[in-house]
């Protein structure tokens, strides 16, 4: 069976066929580095890494993953100059921490991972290209921004099936210079109140990118005028996905073939956001929630279903990898042979038809996890019926659970997990040590009892704790 893909813009399911055969080029919005990373930001990762790893296990595809890094835009500008920080600094500081947060939920590392403010260059390429074509202009207003010309592009508003006068204005700069309110900024011209780093000296004048033209510049130098699959969250369809497409093409670029969106994780039915109120940062949530068990809740639903998040739904995912974490330990006791070798032999093994099928029909995890549970019971019941080595088939059942769950990024037996050794219980037993020190010393600080915090932070010193203070509180690491 081929695999197919719900595709956004044409709104049905249809075969995937890369540009280029055994290569597929995916380019996915990464996160504005404006705050620390929640697990609603960060679902778009994780589901984006169950289909490169599915395209590579499953297809044998060369794959090409680009998650590009907003380090420049209004938000991060405001948000640092509230804390009195530089901007470069504020949004380095959360990079890390969006670093932090994917490998924590065992998202693979993108093949590239270019930040926006290194590629300037590129963007100005574009620009030129729109104006020449007739699709962009330099506002009249003397404020140095650069706009792109809506009602030039006649196919404006088809990937989400708008029409032009039922859309809002785009807010992203003063309309007085606007030909039209809908016309969005590919470049803004240098504020006086903005600091002069962030802004770069161009033939419009100085200034700083437009988010939207930062995504088409970045996926073209990576993945060509023409790439295959362009994904990230449903809430940037617009205007983010509907503006880069427009750029793209009116300058000529093919841009992506397939669109593909992740839903939303909720709150008691609301898009969870700092501006809700209900926002669970994932360095937060993993010192009560083992990270394989939060990576689970997270893959577990089909990408385009919204997530409910609760306390409910992640004892069911912790139930859930127990099981397979049960079966495993079993298994492997009665097979008689060390983990690595056999998740070694599980890397090749030929997964089961209908565990290929699921994920062939649009990555349909659920539908995935239930091939993985009946091989489980399957497992379970030859567990139960004979001991030693000779149990009929345990072993290829074995081999298949751990290929599968790989696969889906939950294999419990890699050693990223806690299943895979001590090692990843003592690190979390000894952050939460040291979390309560912190806390401890934070709290000595607020009370101006500095004595007492000076004294939590030489003991730590003592132990071979590093503390660094951030402007987002109080970080530890290992002295090396």
């Amino acid at each position: 069976m081929s695999l197919r893909l719900y595709d956004t813009a044409t709104r049905e399911v249809r075969p995937f066929e890369p540009l280029e055969p055994g290569r597929v080029g995916i380019y996915i919005c990464g996160l504005t580095t404006q705050g620390l990373p929640h697990i609603g930001h960060v679902r778009f990762a994780v589901s984006f890494d169950v289909l490169r790893r599915w395209l590579v296990r499953g297809h044998g595809y060369e794959v090409t993953l680009v998650r590009n890094v907003t380090d420049i835009d209004d938000k991060i500008l405001r948000k640092s100059a509230e804390h009195d920080v530089p901007w470069w600094a504020w949004s380095y500081e959360h990079e890390r921490a969006t670093d932090d947060a994917l490998g924590t939920l065992g998202v693979l590392p993108a093949t590239y991972e270019p930040r926006a403010t290194g590629h300037i260059t590129e963007m100005v390429e574009i620009i030129d290209l729109l104006v020449e074509r007739g699709h962009a202009y330099a506002a009249e207003d003397a404020t140095g921004d650069v706009y792109f010309d809506v009602r030039s592009w006649p196919a404006y508003g088809e990937l989400t099936r708008q029409r032009l006068e039922d859309m809002e204005p785009a807010a992203d700069a003063d309309p007085r210079g606007k030909r039209d309110p809908r016309d969005f900024a590919l470049w803004k011209g240098h504020k006086q109140d903005e600091p002069h780093t962030a802004s770069w000296p161009t033939t419009y004048g100085r200034g700083r990118p437009g988010w939207h033209l930062e995504c088409s510049a970045m996926a073209r130098k990576y993945l060509g005028d023409t790439f295959d699959i362009h994904g990230g969250g449903v809430d940037l369809r617009f205007p983010h996905h509907e503006n880069e497409q427009a750029q793209s093409r009116a300058a000529g670029l093919g841009f992506a073939r397939y669109w593909l969106h992740n839903a939303w994780v909720t709150v008691s039915g609301a898009k969870m956001g700092k501006s809700l109120g209900n926002a669970l940062a994932v360095a937060e949530l993993t010192r009560t929630v083992r990270p394989l068990v939060l990576r689970y809740y997270l893959t577990a639903a089909h990408y385009r279903s919204t997530v409910e998040f609760g306390d409910d739904s992640l004892a069911e995912a912790e139930a859930a990898v127990e099981r397979i974490e049960s079966f495993l330990t079993r298994a492997l006791e009665v097979c008689g042979a060390p983990a690595e070798e056999v998740r070694a032999a599980a890397a090749s093994v030929d997964l089961p038809e209908a565990f290929a099928a699921a994920l062939d029909d649009d990555v349909n995890v659920p539908e995935a996890l239930a091939v993985v549970f009946g091989a489980v019971r399957e497992g379970n019941r030859a567990l139960d019926a004979v001991t030693g080595p000779d149990a009929p088939g345990l072993r290829r059942t074995l081999e298949q659970v751990l290929g599968m769950t790989d696969v889906l990024g939950v294999d419990p037996l890699d050693p990223r997990w806690d299943g895979g050794g001590t090692e990843g219980r003592l690190h979390d037993v000894l952050d939460r040590l040291v979390t309560e020190r912190l806390e401890a010393r934070a709290a000595a600080r607020a009370a101006r009892d500095f004595a007492t915090a000076d004294a939590i932070r030489d003991r730590l010193t003592e132990l071979g704790i590093v503390i660094e203070d951030t402007p987002t509180g109080a970080r530890w690491a290992l002295a090396r």
